[in-house]
């Protein structure tokens, strides 16, 4: 098999053709089988160069993928088999990747886990959640999450918390609580943690009311007045939450 032409391709790639077919090669496939030296190969040796081309293919898309951001074993492995990659290659890819220490499950969990700390509202269950199907191994994420200190989740949850008591604008605090407190279970907490912290805010629900009770009445007195306009305001506040009289607000 004639060697005919090298031609640069794009970054450390170069077009071969070899007996009127082009192999798109690596340069250090190149250099390894000495093939600027050579016009002729054999088709043993060629399955080599292709093989190992592969190689390099599937640890450089690796390294690109990775470089973007830490990844775990198993996203490396599912991304690698979305390119039609074979389980040999993979495998090899994944050995030279953590012998070359671009992939390493447990900086990987430290370095996700303070992500989501500093960057979410995200909790210790969501977060061993999230882990378990990135493939993280279920002892390591339990001890890594056992090993933070509790005020940290307990900062994160008043937070919130304060958050979205100064931002509300039409809920009761009944209903507002329990908002927040579906809202924070979803995110990962535990009720435990939650109750004391949501417990020790005073929340004022008056000038809600007074809104709610005027928006109300726009809606309902183009249909409804006096007693009934009033007892249909009350029952839609009622649904909301809301267990005042419009005399503990209005003076008559």
């Amino acid at each position: 098999m004639k060697i005919k032409k090298y031609s640069k391709g794009k970054s450390n790639q170069y077009k071969v053709t070899i007996d009127d077919v082009d192999y798109t090669i690596y340069d250090d496939v190149i250099i390894k089988f000495g093939l600027l030296l050579k016009k002729d190969i054999s088709a043993s040796v060629l399955k080599d160069i292709l093989k190992y081309n592969d190689e390099l293919d599937s640890y450089y898309l690796s390294i690109k993928y990775i470089t973007k951001k830490l990844r775990s074993e198993k996203e490396i492995y599912e991304y690698l088999k979305k390119k039609d990659i074979s389980e040999n290659v993979i495998n090899d890819t994944i050995a030279r990747l953590k012998e070359n220490k671009f992939l390493d499950d447990e900086l990987y969990l430290k370095a996700y886990i303070n992500d989501q700390i500093n960057l979410s509202n995200n909790g210790p269950r969501k977060i061993a959640k999230n882990l378990l199907t990135l493939g993280l191994d279920e002892t390591y994420i339990n001890n890594a999450l056992s090993n933070i200190d509790a005020s940290i989740w307990e900062e994160k949850i008043d937070k919130y918390v304060s958050k979205k008591v100064n931002t509300n604008h039409n809920s009761s605090v009944k209903m507002l609580k329990m908002k927040i407190i579906n809202d924070l279970v979803n995110l990962g907490y535990d009720k435990e943690i939650i109750m004391p912290i949501i417990n020790n805010y005073e929340i004022d629900d008056h000038e809600v009311y007074k809104h709610e009770y005027e928006k109300a009445k726009r809606q309902l007195e183009k249909k409804y007045e006096g007693y009934e306009l009033e007892r249909k305001i009350r029952e839609k506040l009622y649904r909301k939450g809301f267990f005042y009289n419009k005399e503990d607000f209005y003076e008559e």
